[in-house]
């Protein structure tokens, strides 16, 4: 082998080395990799790890997200074993207790939702007699609009709910 044999020998040996640094890069989530190149390293301020070996741990595999479908793969959902499966008739029972406590707490909501917008007057409540100074009314009828629009937030979730809810 002639001396442009070794030298080439030598720089492939150097670039299998090179291709092999991995690097510890900051940041949560703390990164380490050897898919960057020495002079992306320096710009990210990733430092090499030297000196041990690298240990590569397998994780589990992603959370199954809603809809039985695990993060890109598309399996069928998870079926229970028949002796964890609930009754068809407690399921309806438990079902109908759920419509029932959903459309009490509805009807609540709506009735302290039209109190609150009686109150309210379109926007010009009724002064009370501590409230001389204007600002402290137009915060209590700024405090009171906002009020109006959590509950009138909080009535679409409960429609929601009951939307998702087996029909009787």
């Amino acid at each position: 082998m002639g001396l442009a044999g070794l030298i080439g020998l030598a720089a492939t040996a150097a670039a299998s080395a090179q291709a092999g640094t991995v690097y510890r890069c900051p940041g949560p989530p703390v990164l380490y990799t050897d898919q960057i190149s020495a002079a992306e390293a320096k710009d990210k301020g990733c430092r090499p790890v030297e000196g041990t070996p690298v240990t590569v741990i397998q994780t589990r595999p992603p959370a199954a997200k809603a809809g039985g479908e695990a993060a890109g793969t598309a399996s069928a959902p998870a079926m229970r074993p028949p002796e964890t499966r609930v009754d068809p008739a407690a399921q309806r029972a438990r079902d109908s207790d759920a419509r029932r406590i959903l459309e009490a707490e509805l009807r609540r909501e709506e009735a302290r939702l039209a109190e609150m917008k009686r109150e309210y007057n379109n926007g010009e409540p009724e002064r009370q007699g501590g409230e001389r100074n204007y600002q402290k009314y137009l915060d209590r009828v700024a405090e009171m609009k906002s009020g109006i629009e959590r509950k009138e937030g909080d009535i679409a979730a409960i429609k929601r709910e009951i939307a998702k809810l087996p029909p009787p």
